[in-house]
C-alpha cells in the first residue's frame, strides 16, 4: 500500500481527523504504561529504580534512531504505509510485555515501542502537513502535535484505571490492542503523497534544513525536561508548594495556545514566531526559578506553556517551507529527533546543575538555554517560500476543516 493507492474516502475532515484519531490511539496505548511500568519493574521484575529509568528511557533511544528513517521511508513509500506499520510496531511492542522477561526483555519491547512511535509520529506529521492548505500548514502540524499530548493525558487515567481493576495483564492488552485499531483506521484514509521516481541522486542523510531548527528544539526540550523533572521538588524546597498545579497550568497553557494561537505562525511569520516563543519560554522558566509564591510560579508556567506550545510548529513550519515534498518526511523525521535528545539530555543536565549549584540554578541554566534557542532561531537565512512544487495544488483539501478551527482566536 502506497500513498498511491488511495481507496478510502476522500472528505479533508475525516482525512485529518482520521490521522489524528489513529496517532491519538497510539499514544494513549504508549501513556497506558508509564505509569504501570514502574510498578512492574520493581514488583514482579524485583529490580530497583535505576533499572525504572533505563526502562522509561529506551523508549528514548529507539524513537531518536528510527524518526529519520521513517521520514525517509514515509517519502519513498507513502505516509500512510509508515504509519500503519509504526502502529502495528507498537501493538508488537505492547503484546512483547506478556511474555515472561527480564529488564533486558521489558528494555527490547520499550525499544520496539520507541521505533514505532517514531514511524506514526513522523509520518503522521507529514501527512497532514500535505493535506494542509499552504498557509495553514503551522496550524495542522500544531494541531496534529495535541494527539501526542491529549494521548499521553488520557493514557495516563487509562493506565491507571486499567490497572486497579485488571491488573498488568489489563494494561498490556490496551497497549497492543489500541495501536492495531489505529492502524486499521489510517488504512481507509487519503494519502495525497506521491512518492517520487528513484533516482541517482543521493539523498542527504541529514537533511541540513533540519538542524538549526532542531537545535533550537532541543534547546527548548531541555527547558521542558526540567519543568517536568523538577518543578514540584523546587517549589517545594522554596516553600511556594503548589507544584502540581503549576505543571496542571503549564501542559493546560500549551494545549490552549495550540488551540487560540495555531495560525500565529502561518499569519506572522514562522521566524518571528519561533523567536518570540523561545523569549517566552525563557522568561516562564526564570519566574519559576525565582518564584517565592504559587502565583508567580504559575505566570511562568502560563508564559513557558505559550511559548513551548507555538515552537514546534513555527520550527516546524521553517523546516516545512525550506524543503521540497519529496524529502519532508525525511527534513521533519531529522528536527522531530531533536525534541527527543533535547528531552533525554535535559533533565540530567538539570540534574547535575541542581546537585551543584541548587534547584533554582536549574531553572535559570534551562531558561538560558531557551533564550539560546530563541537567538538559533533567528539565525539563518529565510526559506524560500512555496519550495514544494505541488501544495497549492492540494491546498483545497485540509481547508475546510480548518476554517471550521476558530481563527486567530483558535
Amino acid at each position: 500500500m502506497t500513498g498511491s493507492t488511495v481507496a478510502a474516502p476522500s472528505s479533508p475532515r475525516l482525512a485529518f481527523l482520521g490521522v489524528f484519531g489513529a496517532g491519538l490511539l497510539c499514544l494513549t496505548a504508549l501513556g497506558a504504561t508509564m505509569p504501570v511500568l514502574p510498578r512492574y519493574v520493581t514488583g514482579p521484575l524485583g529490580a530497583g529504580n535505576v533499572a525504572v529509568g533505563i526502562t522509561i528511557g529506551a523508549f528514548a533511544i529507539g524513537a531518536v534512531a528510527a524518526r529519520p528513517f521513517a521520514g525517509r521511508v514515509a517519502d519513498a513509500r507513502g505516509r500512510r504505509i509508515v504509519l500503519v506499520a509504526g502502529a502495528a510496531v507498537m501493538g508488537l511492542g505492547g503484546g512483547l510485555l506478556f511474555l515472561p522477561m527480564t529488564v533486558a526483555g521489558l528494555v527490547g519491547a520499550r525499544l520496539v515501542v520507541g521505533v514505532g512511535e517514531a514511524l506514526v509520529f513522523t509520518a503522521g506529521a507529514t501527512w497532514v502537513v500535505d493535506l494542509a492548505p499552504s498557509g495553514r500548514r503551522a496550524q495542522s502540524i500544531g494541531l496534529f502535535g495535541l494527539a501526542v499530548w491529549t494521548g499521553l493525558s488520557l493514557g495516563t487515567v487509562a493506565g491507571e484505571g486499567l490497572y486497579a481493576l485488571a491488573g498488568f495483564g489489563a494494561v498490556w492488552a490496551f497497549a497492543a490492542l489500541a495501536p492495531l485499531v489505529g492502524a486499521v483506521i489510517a488504512m481507509w484514509l487519503p494519502d495525497p503523497h506521491r512518492p517520487p521516481a528513484p533516482s541517482a541522486q543521493r539523498a542527504e542523510l541529514v537533511p541540513r534544513v533540519a538542524l538549526r531548527p532542531g537545535v533550537a528544539l532541543a534547546l527548548a526540550s531541555a527547558g521542558y525536561a526540567t519543568m517536568a523533572s523538577f518543578v514540584v521538588l523546587h517549589l517545594a524546597e522554596t516553600g511556594a508548594g503548589g507544584g502540581a498545579a503549576v505543571f496542571t497550568t503549564f501542559t493546560a497553557a500549551v494545549v490552549g495556545a495550540r488551540l487560540l494561537g495555531g495560525r500565529l505562525p502561518d499569519r506572522l511569520g514562522a521566524r518571528p514566531c519561533a523567536i518570540a516563543a523561545g523569549i517566552a519560554e525563557a522568561a516562564g522558566l526564570a519566574l519559576v526559578a525565582v518564584a517565592a509564591s504559587p502565583v508567580i510560579a504559575i505566570a511562568g508556567a502560563l508564559f513557558m506553556g505559550v511559548g513551548f506550545s507555538l515552537l514546534y510548529p513555527s520550527l516546524a513550519l521553517l523546516v516545512v517551507d525550506g524543503v521540497e515534498e519529496s524529502r519532508r518526511g525525511a527534513a521533519l523525521g531529522t528536527f522531530t529527533a531533536f525534541f527527543d535528545i533535547g528531552l533525554g539530555l535535559g533533565a540530567p543536565f538539570a540534574g547535575a546543575v541542581a546537585a551543584v549549584a541548587g534547584l533554582p540554578a536549574a531553572f535559570v541554566a534551562a531558561a538560558l538555554l531557551s533564550a539560546l534557542g530563541a537567538v538559533v532561531a533567528c539565525s539563518g537565512a529565510a526559506p524560500a517560500e512555496g519550495v514544494s512544487g505541488t501544495v497549492a495544488a492540494r491546498s483545497h483539501m485540509l481547508g475546510p476543516l480548518l476554517r471550521r478551527a476558530p481563527d486567530s482566536r483558535s
